[in-house]
């Protein structure tokens, strides 16, 4: 019985992390498609708005239940979500000014082996010969949708500031995600909702400074039905299935899945974007799921 609970907890773990990159990868869509319709720190500010707001409504009795313990690790949520939720998304749009698509998707590739480090120096733990291979898996996988099927493109890329930013970010959400493993003791969505409004007071600043230097405007229609999206979807669903498969099977493998982020956005860009479809779009999804499989054999 025991064995079989563990062998259902991998793949539920399986289906929430397909899940959550999937939320993830359509967000990367959303953000092309709020060019011109909703501008950046504005859409980082206001989608966490939204979520405060249906959180505050829906959760009342039980926030105000585990106040105590909210306001006894108030910094610390405050700094976890500074960093995996603001922190990490300024820096994503931002990068974008300095550096290439192709840089920023195979630059979040570092996400993965940096959660894996800080287990290694933090924890002692150290990953299997197949997690490495796994991973190594993925990486190939990775840069063969970033080099649109000529991985040998990388040895071409050249880097600058904005790849900088993008690998601060990638530090960011890795520890983020290893903090993860120990959060304070409070029922899932009583703690994603306080890091919802942690989240929401650490973009204010930034809002207001995209105000203040006249680069503002409201959101049209369709960047409405855009922040919707981002807000209901990758702000408010994806985390919480995030920090469950963070619980049933750690930062290191739930770190993994994000190589699927970058093939999902190419996939729907095809669906929804109209891009052209190629065969190293389904060759790069074989090679990630591979990677993964691989990874995940030693802990089955």
């Amino acid at each position: 019985m025991l064995k079989r609970t563990a062998f259902w907890a991998y793949d539920r773990a399986w289906l929430l992390m397909i899940a959550t990159t999937m939320l993830w990868g359509g967000n990367g869509v959303a953000s092309r498609l709020a060019v011109g319709r909703v501008t950046p720190m504005s859409l980082v500010f206001i989608r966490w708005l939204a979520v405060c707001v249906l959180l505050a409504i829906a959760l009342r009795k039980p926030i105000a239940e585990h106040w105590p313990t909210i306001r006894a690790n108030r910094w610390r949520i405050l700094l976890m979500s500074g960093f995996g939720f603001t922190g990490f998304t300024v820096l994503f749009y931002a990068s974008a000014y300095w550096t290439t698509a192709v840089n920023i998707t195979l630059l979040q590739a570092a996400i993965p082996p940096m959660v894996v480090a800080g287990t290694v120096i933090f924890r002692g733990l150290h990953p299997t010969p197949m997690q490495i291979v796994g991973m190594l898996v993925t990486l190939v996988g990775v840069a063969v949708i970033a080099t649109h099927g000529e991985p040998l493109k990388i040895l071409q890329t050249q880097f600058n500031f904005g790849d900088i930013l993008i690998l601060i970010a990638c530090v960011f959400y890795a520890g983020y995600t290893f903090s993860l493993r120990n959060r304070p003791p409070l029922p899932p969505l009583v703690f994603f909702t306080a890091l919802a409004f942690a989240a929401l007071v650490t973009s204010f600043p930034f809002m207001l400074g995209e105000v203040a230097t006249g680069n503002f405007h409201w959101p049209t229609p369709s960047g409405w039905l855009v922040l919707t999206f981002v807000a209901l979807g990758p702000s408010l669903a994806s985390q919480l299935l995030y920090m469950r498969a963070v619980e049933l099977i750690g930062p290191n493998r739930a770190g993994l899945f994000s190589n699927l982020v970058p093939i999902f956005g190419a996939l729907f860009a095809v669906v929804i974007l109209g891009e052209e479809f190629h065969i190293y779009h389904a060759l790069a999804l074989a090679l990630t799921l591979a990677g993964i499989w691989l990874a995940e054999q030693r802990a089955r």
